[in-house]
């Protein structure tokens, strides 16, 4: 039988990297991602799950049905997505295997690359533990390959033991990190009762708060001419680009910030003198603020319109996804089974954070799947110090398991219903 650890080793090397830049028909924004979609279906079709399939999409869809006297039992949808970010290059990704033993991690002895334990103080948790790394030159992808091979090897060890369970509902969605995971998700064909995303970090902490989230594009439209007849003409866009963020306040970004404080996080930006254009994401989990940054935009904008004409600068935002957990508050049943399906697989004190990003789950809430999110054990995501702790790997296996256990959805969620 695999493991997960060798599955994540396994898909880490697959690339499926989507792209920001992908015009929105094209779907996926990246043909690569039918690469891992295909290798997943061949793998769910090797255990014997012969209905599993990659749509026109790439969208994966896969059941198993309940176990003949288990019928009754809610159908639990499993998902986890498949691209990695474009934030770092996740090509030829060279896995390796660290026996941890304390201290700076040599990822690269021939480029100098380290991973410095002052920086990231967690791997302390991890002394004695084997850690899957990459060789530093790229990401490893454990977002979101870890859930991909924890959803995978729990599936592989129920249908090899014979254990008795639900019916249970697979998807593995394409382009995730670019915010268009759940865009074509098919809820009514996945045919869960309720699911939820592994798409977390460390192995002890679950997820039922995101942010509301949107994207701005701002546009600069400035006047060129040249520079030495230009006094009282010339209105530079990349110097009133600058003047525009300058307006934002300067430690409401994600560098300052933590917890349940929002940001404005400007991504991206390109100009000449003529005309420039920023790329924004605004992220607050209180809905109340996060209408206010939004005007706080459209506010920088007029002011930028007073001081140099109208027209100056051209805001569009379009929200993106909402705090889930203004639906789950009312159907917490499902984030009490993800907490005891914790505790079952040994993870004495469970804990729960504000997720300062999005899962599929957030959109799936709102189009009516309830989807909490699942810690996937990875470390240090999207970049070139991401690692994911075997052990904790092994974790996520057992609590999927025990999420679909008869006894503990009985005692939770049936219970709850009567």
């Amino acid at each position: 039988m695999d493991t997960a650890a060798n599955r994540l080793i396994r898909y880490a090397q697959v690339f499926s990297e989507s792209d920001y830049h992908a015009p929105a028909d094209r779907i996926p924004s990246t043909a690569c991602q039918f690469d891992m979609a295909h290798l997943l279906v061949e793998e769910l079709h090797a255990m014997g799950v012969e209905n599993a399939v990659c749509d026109d999409k790439c969208y994966v869809y896969a059941w198993l049905p309940a176990t003949p006297g288990y019928e009754h039992l809610p159908a639990v949808g499993l998902i986890a997505h498949m691209d990695t970010t474009p934030d770092m290059t996740g090509k030829n990704v060279r896995p390796q295997v660290i026996r941890y033993t304390g201290g700076d991690i040599v990822l690269n002895r021939e480029k100098g690359i380290v991973m410095e334990a002052a920086k990231f103080p967690e791997l302390a948790k991890f002394v004695g533990q084997d850690l899957i790394c990459t060789d530093g030159t790229t990401l490893l992808g454990a977002d979101d390959k870890g859930g991909l091979a924890i959803i995978m090897q729990a599936v592989e060890e129920l249908l090899a033991e014979g254990v008795p369970h639900g019916r249970i509902c697979l998807g593995f969605t394409p382009d995730e990190e670019i915010g268009r995971g759940a865009d074509h998700f098919d809820v009514a064909g996945f045919g869960a009762d309720f699911a939820y995303t592994l798409d977390g970090g460390d192995i002890t902490d679950y997820e039922y708060e995101t942010f509301n989230a949107a994207k701005s594009a701002v546009t600069v439209n400035g006047f060129s001419i040249h520079p030495g007849t230009a006094k009282d003409k010339m209105k530079n866009a990349i110097l009133m680009a600058q003047e525009f963020n300058a307006l934002l306040p300067p430690l409401e970004t994600p560098g300052h910030t933590e917890g349940y404080q929002g940001f404005f996080h400007l991504q991206e930006m390109h100009g000449k003198a003529e005309k420039a254009t920023m790329d924004y994401i605004i992220r607050d989990h209180s809905m109340a603020r996060f209408q206010e940054r939004k005007a706080a935009m459209e506010a920088a904008a007029r002011e930028m319109d007073r001081r140099y004409g109208p027209g100056t600068v051209v805001v569009d935002t379009q929200d993106q996804y909402y705090n889930m957990y203004e639906v789950l508050k009312d159907h917490m049943e499902i984030v009490e089974l993800a907490e005891e399906a914790m505790k079952a697989a040994g993870i004495a004190v469970p804990t729960h954070s504000p997720i300062r990003g999005g899962t599929d789950g957030c959109v799936l809430t709102y189009k009516g799947l309830l989807c909490p999110n699942l810690p996937s054990a990875g470390h240090n995501a999207h970049g070139r110090f991401e690692y994911a702790p075997v052990e904790s790997l092994n974790t996520g296996v057992a609590t999927v398991r025990s999420l679909l256990s008869p006894a503990l959805l009985e005692r939770v969620i049936l219970k709850k219903e009567d």
